[in-house]
């Protein structure tokens, strides 16, 4: 099915590894902390931005005197606490297994690259990617197209050959403006 392509990019969170329920949870104990109220479905709708992005979102919301780097830092230790004994595998993961050693793949997460390197290596997962390219390693995030940009080339793929995996709408639109084809894996 995917034969056409020289290499594959993979979101992580939602996409391949079963990460959001641990990700609100991490959100709803911090922000509970300062007393702050949150719309998730906002917070959904930013799925695939960087942490910072959404603490910003949240202090917007509650007109709060926060630093949303120090907030994002605060949710990012206490997802860190959480991470590694609840997050699975998705069934996607099959789709890796099936490709690897056939072409490059990559992750291109919204994730810090301490987190996504973490929970690839402690599920066994890391060696199938040519490389995790996470929000630290880009200036412009999803829905900016240099995260899978920049998965390309380290993977030594053209653009236009590559096909992403995701599973946000801000995921979706950083692919398309990188020229990549993309599958929205809640319709699959």
């Amino acid at each position: 099915m995917y034969e056409r392509y020289d290499g594959l990019i993979f979101d992580m969170d939602g996409t391949i590894l079963d990460t959001e329920p641990t990700h609100r949870k991490a959100w709803h104990d911090v922000l509970g902390h300062y007393g702050l109220r949150y719309d998730i479905q906002a917070m959904i709708a930013l799925n695939g931005s960087p942490t910072w992005r959404i603490a910003q979102s949240v202090i917007e919301l509650n007109q709060a005197d926060l630093d949303p780097y120090a907030l994002a830092r605060e949710k990012t230790e206490a997802v860190k606490a959480m991470l590694l004994d609840t997050v699975r595998p998705l069934p996607l993961i099959d789709v890796v297994k099936a490709w690897y050693g056939r072409r490059p793949l990559s992750v291109g997460t919204g994730s810090e690259s301490a987190i996504a390197e973490a929970l690839l290596s402690h599920l066994g997962l890391r060696h199938y990617f040519a490389a995790v390219v996470a929000a630290d390693h880009v200036k412009n995030h999803k829905p900016a197209p240099d995260t899978f940009l920049l998965c390309a080339e380290k993977m030594g793929v053209a653009p236009q050959k590559c096909v992403v995996f995701e599973d946000a709408d801000f995921g979706l639109q950083a692919a398309r403006s990188a020229g990549m084809d993309a599958v929205d894996v809640r319709l699959l």
